[in-house]
């Protein structure tokens, strides 16, 4: 693998439409006059120690230091009853400490001698064309979804490849539809066959040639209450549905209560190149927020003789999920204690505090004993509000999670981020 691999997919027919529809831009048409771009920037310093450790790997610590550049431009949408437009993203990592000894942090590539990169980018486009309250989108694309959600987590996100449509006729009710055909990791430039991760453990010996995917929420009650229902398939190897509710109720002056509680169902698909797969996951967090105090409780339970499937790497909007262990194994049962503060409360607007303990057990580890783990994290954010380091982000956050089935994990981040506002 080199140490520079860039992936540029061709934009020809958005050339060419350009190219051929002058008129379209003569015309103020709003392709040019809705366009935006921003340019993100991200410090990001990943660090994991590892003790007890379990498997074959015995790397003891992963230490890397990386800079990320995220050029997002979008085009509004041509005149007409339909609209067409397209979307640019540009990514553009930068190695600044690593060596082969603490590489696989998740922030750079990983090349066939053990190095990272020194660098690593992307350049990629997507068509879209608009109907009324209809969206149609090729190309690129980031979905967020209850059986795909997004998961920016390091130095640079993630996308995917394929086409998804989305529609928003009905007030209240949006319906969403997709197939992708590839994926770009995290850490990766070039395009990537998609394979699952059961659990903890991603299952590369075997991958997909597509992720179809459908569904919907219905936001009523004043848009206080969302319904949910979706349909995914990692094709041959899982399919899975999810049902899903969230709720938020004002109560007096001071008071909100908060619920979201989802039901994930995941069976084998097609050839069923992982095997039988046999998993139900139910989850619940409970809210309660006052002033600029916010109050969390949750249970999650993972039922059936599988870990809960996924497409690697990507997180999951499972409720006791966290940054370093999922609690998401075969047979688990986690509960979940979590405090938000907002300073701006007490007169210190952008700076957030975030404190979350998950405890775990009941797993079935197939080694004649019964899993359990923990993990407590700390994150304290702050965006400066004023001065000439106005919109300058920092954000800390320090883990520890214990297990007697997995390697155990400290961790600390420190990212500093900033976006430039191009147009």
């Amino acid at each position: 693998m080199k140490q520079t691999t860039v992936a540029v997919r061709s934009l020809l027919p958005t050339a060419i439409a350009l190219g051929c529809s002058s008129q379209l831009i003569a015309a103020e048409s709003g392709f040019i006059e809705d366009s935006t771009a921003t340019l993100q920037t991200r410090n990001y310093y990943f660090s994991r120690d590892f003790s007890d450790i379990v498997g074959a790997n015995k790397q003891s610590k992963a230490e890397e230091w990386a800079q990320g550049f995220i050029l997002n431009a979008k085009s509004g949408y041509t005149q007409g009853t339909v609209g067409f437009g397209v979307d640019v993203i540009g990514l553009l990592g930068l190695k600044l400490d690593s060596s082969p000894d603490r590489a696989n942090t998740g922030l750079l590539p990983v090349q066939g001698d053990g190095r990272a990169a020194d660098n690593y980018s992307r350049l990629e486009g997507t068509l879209k064309m608009r109907y009324s309250k209809t969206e149609l989108r090729v190309g690129e694309l980031q979905p967020n979804l209850p059986i795909l959600a997004f998961s920016d987590i390091r130095l640079l996100p993630p996308s995917y490849q394929g086409a998804s449509i989305t529609s928003s006729e009905i007030d209240g009710l949006t319906l969403q539809g997709g197939r992708l055909t590839s994926t770009h990791l995290r850490n990766e430039a070039g395009d990537e066959k998609m394979v699952a991760s059961l659990g903890y453990t991603p299952q590369r010996q075997v991958s997909s040639d597509a992720f179809n995917y459908a569904g919907g929420d219905y936001a009523f009650n004043e848009k206080r209450t969302t319904v949910s229902g979706w349909y995914g398939q990692l094709e041959d190897i899982y399919n899975q549905r999810f049902l899903g509710l969230k709720h938020s109720q004002p109560i007096g002056g001071d008071w909100t209560l908060g619920a979201n509680l989802g039901y994930y169902d995941a069976k084998e698909d097609g050839q069923k190149l992982l095997g039988n797969i046999d998993n139900q996951a139910l989850f619940s967090l409970l809210s309660a927020k006052y002033g600029g105090h916010t109050f969390y409780v949750g249970y999650q339970g993972i039922y059936g003789d599988s870990a809960f499937p996924r497409i690697f790497a990507n997180i999951s909007p499972l409720g006791n999920e966290l940054p370093t262990y999922e609690f998401a194994s075969t047979d688990e049962r986690s509960w979940q204690a979590r405090y938000d503060y907002d300073f701006a409360a007490l007169g210190v607007p952008g700076l957030t505090t975030t404190l979350r303990y998950v405890k775990g057990n009941n797993v079935d580890t197939g080694k004649g004993f019964a899993g359990k783990d923990r993990e407590r994290d700390l994150d304290l954010g702050y965006v400066v509000q004023s001065g000439p380091l106005k919109g300058v982000g920092v954000r800390v956050r320090n883990a520890m999670a214990r297990s007697n089935y997995r390697t155990d994990v400290d961790e600390n981040r420190l990212i500093l981020s900033y976006t430039w506002v191009l147009r």
